[in-house]
């Protein structure tokens, strides 16, 4: 039975969405025990059906606003810090939280801790691409927003590791995003980056493709992404914003276009059906912190019930997949060798 620890106070709308999603998850799946960490006055009332379900007390909340670092130290007895430290000692799988990102990132790097080796964990995010339904992982969507070249060399691996074992990829693409595909494009930090994963590449560690500019990657250009956080954030909140204006504009564009637009779209609804699925980020089950001891995976604040059960059910694989203990395994040797 993989165990859960869920930070059911986290979001937008907890703990309502948090538990809903949780309910959602539990019908589909029975191999999974979920552990609701949060004001159990307010879960247990929405709960009918305890089953796989356990609730555990959590006296106090970190909000969005909480600053990080002090609301990790100072709430102890939080529903984050709480699921946290369960996870840490074994009493959980993995951690998942729609909760304040940075607050998520201190716990799990004061708490859970780093795998030996990692420099700075990074945050993967799976985004679609239109000839595949796997999509492309890019590394780091917003982790730390400034990226030496060893950090870049760690997403390469990280990035590979996970690719290949939670999405069943084999020998992935992997490419640094730059302002041109030329190896001598960029400022100097990303040349730099470009010579090291290229050496990488030609030890066999990865299959390097080079430098992809961002216009391609909806495109399927690489299966896995490398840049630093700032730059994978801003990418990553382009291509959301992008697809849901996208699906706007065609919406009104049928509401306003008269009988034909209205019977073209009934023509084709099983196809606009079928764009609009692709295009929906959400349903890859938001983004996983890479490089910390047990998977961690964090989704949207604003997400709705469907949403969190995509992101339990990310998390549930990552447990499956092995993956953590193959980067353990990787980076504990490599830093012994030096």
């Amino acid at each position: 039975m993989i165990k859960l620890a869920v930070d059911a106070m986290g979001g937008d709308y907890a703990p309502q969405s948090v538990v809903e999603g949780v309910k959602l998850a539990r019908n589909s799946r029975d191999d999974i025990e979920f552990l609701l960490f949060g004001d159990e006055k307010q879960i247990k009332p929405l709960l009918k059906d305890e089953k796989n379900i356990k609730i555990i007390h959590a006296d106090e909340v970190i909000t969005m606003e909480d600053e990080p670092v002090r609301a990790v130290k100072r709430k102890k007895n939080s529903s984050l810090v709480l699921a946290a430290k369960a996870v840490k000692d074994g009493k959980a799988d993995a951690l998942v939280s729609i909760g304040n990102t940075g607050a998520l990132l201190v716990a799990s790097l004061l708490i859970i801790g780093r795998i030996k080796g990692i420099d700075r964990p990074g945050f993967t995010a799976t985004m679609p691409v239109m000839n595949n339904d796997k999509g492309f992982t890019m590394v780091d969507a917003g982790a730390n927003a400034d990226a030496k070249v060893t950090n870049i060399e760690q997403y390469a691996l990280l990035g590979k590791y996970y690719s290949e074992l939670v999405g069943h990829v084999n020998n992935p693409r992997i490419g640094l995003i730059n302002n041109g595909t030329e190896a001598d494009k960029g400022d100097m930090i990303h040349r730099k980056m470009h010579d090291a994963l290229q050496s990488m590449n030609a030890n066999g560690e990865i299959n390097f493709i080079g430098n992809i500019e961002s216009r391609e990657l909806l495109n399927g250009v690489a299966d896995v992404v490398v840049t630093d956080g700032f730059t994978g954030n801003a990418v990553l909140k382009a291509i959301e914003g992008t697809a849901m204006s996208g699906l706007g504009l065609l919406k009104e564009s049928i509401k306003n276009g008269g009988f034909k637009a209205k019977l073209g779209a009934f023509l084709m609804k099983d196809s606009l059906k079928k764009m609009a699925k692709k295009m929906d980020y959400k349903r890859y089950g938001g983004a996983v912190l890479l490089g910390i001891k047990d998977p961690v995976v964090k989704g949207h604040g604003n997400s709705d019930a469907k949403t969190v059960k995509n992101c339990l059910f990310n998390a549930a694989e990552i447990v499956k997949s092995g993956y953590v203990e193959s980067a353990k395994n990787h980076f504990t040797k490599v830093a012994e060798t030096k």
